[in-house]
């Protein structure tokens, strides 16, 4: 049966106002401006995408509050940040796709000494869960994954298909795992005796906290000794490397492709765009932005934009990359001054 919301409960449910539109219209899915139906919901997030709004075939559209619309369909509820809106839209939908079920699949391993409630957890098709781990009521490990000895999952944890969580790792409570990941694999740490590369024990752990999102394939190193630290409520997206002992704060953003090194210190709400690395044994202090490919060699002071290679406040960054592309005009310049000096000279 298709799931279905009505323009009344969709204004329940994102506490927005109905400025146009029969409250009892139904609507079965959701999509963005450009693909949406009659049946579908949309939401207009930005100003850019009015274009976009004013074509749509959307049935109802959240859109921001305190604008005018012109007259017509679709419906339209208004509400203070439809983007965050629209997100409550789209749990509504998958809901069905997502489906908690309890039990072990019968081709799971779990061994004898892991704590785990079977009508409490779920445990996937080729799934392992080793000696002394112990899962959290409401979590779900998908296919494939491995959980090795001791790790410990808090409730309500999303664990994606073919993650690997190695051993005494310490993930927090409604943690989730992409696809591919992996949790504490060895720091990358070696010694040269002798010509010869050797290799240094590491036997940390990664401690993640509260709330946090890792990304499909991305691999966070356990400490050499003591703990890699992911803070409550990060966000990290795919492919991302974070290096052993580092440490993540809380409600970080850190976009696909970011290489952090190990022993690196990231502070509270800082934001690292696509493709920046950070150097070990630095800080970068709080609400801190550093644009995509910033490239961090010294520690930053907190509460600013970072751009650049080595990275630098983004208005300094900005001037200098203005002036670099001033200089094929400056060297004309320059070599139309020296044909002038022979002259001016005799």
């Amino acid at each position: 049966m298709a799931i279905s919301l009505s323009l009344s409960e969709l204004a329940d449910r994102i506490d927005g106002t109905i400025i146009r539109g029969e409250a009892s219209s139904l609507f079965t899915g959701m999509a963005s401006l450009d693909a949406a139906e009659p049946c579908d919901i949309s939401f207009l997030g930005n100003e850019k995408y009015v274009p976009q709004f004013l074509a749509t075939r959307a049935g109802a559209v959240i859109v921001p509050k305190g604008h005018d619309f012109p007259d017509g369909s679709p419906a339209l509820i208004a509400v203070g940040n439809p983007t965050l809106a629209f997100s409550a839209v789209v749990s509504h939908f998958a809901a069905e796709g997502v489906r908690f079920t309890p039990g072990i699949h019968p081709s799971a391993f779990v061994s004898p000494t892991a704590k785990i409630d079977a009508e409490k957890s779920s445990v996937g098709p080729g799934a392992c869960i080793l000696e002394g781990a112990v899962i959290g009521d409401g979590t779900a490990i998908s296919a494939n994954a491995v959980i090795q000895q001791d790790v410990v999952i808090g409730n309500d944890c999303r664990i994606g298909s073919n993650v690997s969580v190695r051993e005494r790792c310490v993930l927090g409570n409604r943690v989730i795992i992409q696809p591919g990941a992996v949790i504490g694999s060895d720091g990358y740490g070696y010694e040269l005796v002798d010509g010869r590369h050797v290799k240094i024990d590491q036997v940390g752990i990664v401690e993640i906290g509260d709330d946090v999102e890792i990304g499909a394939n991305s691999t966070i190193d356990r400490a050499r000794f003591g703990k890699t630290v992911i803070g409550d409520g990060t966000k990290i997206d795919n492919l991302v490397q974070i290096g052993h002992n580092a440490i993540i704060g809380k409600h970080c953003l850190i976009v696909s492709q970011v290489g952090i090194a190990g022993s690196a210190i990231i502070k509270d709400y800082v934001t690292i765009a696509a493709q920046s690395g950070v150097a070990g044994h630095i800080t970068i202090g709080a609400n801190s932005i550093l644009a995509s490919r910033a490239g961090v060699t010294t520690s930053l002071e907190g509460g600013m934009v970072y751009a650049g290679k080595p990275a630098i406040p983004m208005k300094e960054d900005t001037k200098i990359k203005a002036h670099v592309r001033r200089l094929p005009k400056m060297l004309d310049r320059i070599k139309a001054l020296e044909k002038r000096l022979p002259p001016l000279e005799s």
